[in-house]
């Protein structure tokens, strides 16, 4: 069986080769994928059958079948499966490196805008969550700068993410926390979260409590305000401001339902201070307001739902909430592959944005056909 003709061929996997990072082939070696080239004589037959059963979503008697008509290899089902299982760290390799090689833009005064979140996966006929993928969209490009999967006890926390001096990171009620916020401050970076008013207590200027609700009580519908206020982590205090507008009667309606639903669930009993801050948006910033007025973080802040968009073409067009595995080390290896393949689909969109009319870049291209 002649394994490299085939692959030759096929010219458009040379686009993809060429974004795959440098050296990506050598890490097959080294980090454990192709330890015996038994079933698959080199690295590039690897992962063309790999990414058949990730991004195409054949199972794995399909991947071997169509690898076999296809002339790259001839291997079993199982011995494939087991393939999979040892490529987990070669596939988080290349998929790491994907994000790392994509510098982040700078965004009007000096800020790089990511959107912080995590959405859960589930194996098979369990109900709960099995695994979380952290992940960190910038909003400049819309692409992946950072990703991380960890089991169900992995937390949402800024503290997971590489923060540098100018970033500013958009996260959810969770996020909002003393720890995460001073983690982030102390990287030269800001944040800007929601706020749940018991996980991250405010204080006013001369370090007394912040009566939230009295405060909002005073704010009409169509009016954003803002108090400067500190998060107290520590011995430090960390300034920054509280920016607040009042919801309309169909959005307060809306909030008020969900809060009842989600504790009756929970069989809890919401308190009349809940009830009413349901019927305020309010975020929390330490961002200069000569940076950034308070209209403009509220703006900004619903970019996030940009991150909550990723999270929906990742689970319903590359499937990557229907975890077919079981063992923990095969979900681990699917998982990184199914990012790998959202990652590659994104700097194939970000590549036909800028097309040349011979179709691929020729910088690149010399280094992953050398």
């Amino acid at each position: 069986m002649n394994h490299d003709a085939p692959v030759l061929e096929l010219d458009d996997w040379q686009l993809v080769c060429q974004l795959l990072p440098p050296g990506w082939q050598d890490q097959a070696y080294l980090l454990g994928a192709l330890r015996r080239t038994r079933g698959f004589p080199n690295a590039v037959v690897l992962l063309r059958t790999l990414l058949v059963h990730l991004a195409g979503g054949c199972s794995l008697k399909e991947t071997a079948t169509s690898a076999q008509q296809a002339g790259w290899c001839a291997v079993s089902p199982v011995a494939l499966f087991q393939r999979l299982r040892a490529a987990e760290q070669w596939l988080r390799w290349m998929a790491n490196q994907l994000w790392q090689r994509q510098p982040l833009p700078l965004l009007p005064h000096g800020y790089r805008v990511r959107a912080i979140d995590a959405t859960t996966v589930g194996r098979p006929g369990t109900c709960g969550t099995d695994w979380r993928v952290h992940f960190s969209v910038n909003l400049e490009n819309l692409q992946c700068d950072f990703f991380e999967v960890t089991d169900a006890h992995g937390g949402e926390t800024f503290r997971r993410i590489p923060v540098a001096g100018g970033d500013l990171l958009l996260g959810d009620r969770c996020y909002g926390t003393p720890p995460g916020i001073a983690y982030v401050a102390q990287a030269g970076g800001h944040v800007l979260v929601r706020v749940n008013h018991k996980a991250l207590p405010l204080f006013d200027i001369a370090g007394e409590p912040f009566r939230l609700a009295e405060e909002l009580r005073s704010t009409t519908v169509g009016q954003v305000r803002q108090w400067p206020t500190l998060v107290r982590h520590g011995p430090r205090d960390y300034p920054g401001r509280l920016v607040a507008v009042k919801r309309d009667r169909w959005s307060a309606c809306l909030e008020r339902r969900a809060l009842r639903k989600r504790a009756s669930k929970k069989q809890r009993k919401l308190s009349r201070t809940t009830l009413f801050l349901a019927g305020y948006f309010f975020v929390w910033t330490d961002v200069p307001a000569q940076r950034l007025d308070a209209a403009a973080v509220l703006a900004w802040y619903r970019c996030r739902w940009q991150i909550e968009l990723s999270f929906k073409r990742l689970k319903s067009i590359l499937g990557l909430g229907n975890l077919p595995k079981k063992r923990e080390d095969s979900c681990r290896a699917w998982l990184h592959g199914k990012l790998l393949v959202a990652l590659l689909l994104e700097r194939l969109l970000d590549n036909a944005e800028h097309f040349s009319p011979w179709g691929y870049e020729l910088a690149t291209a010399s280094q992953s056909l050398a």
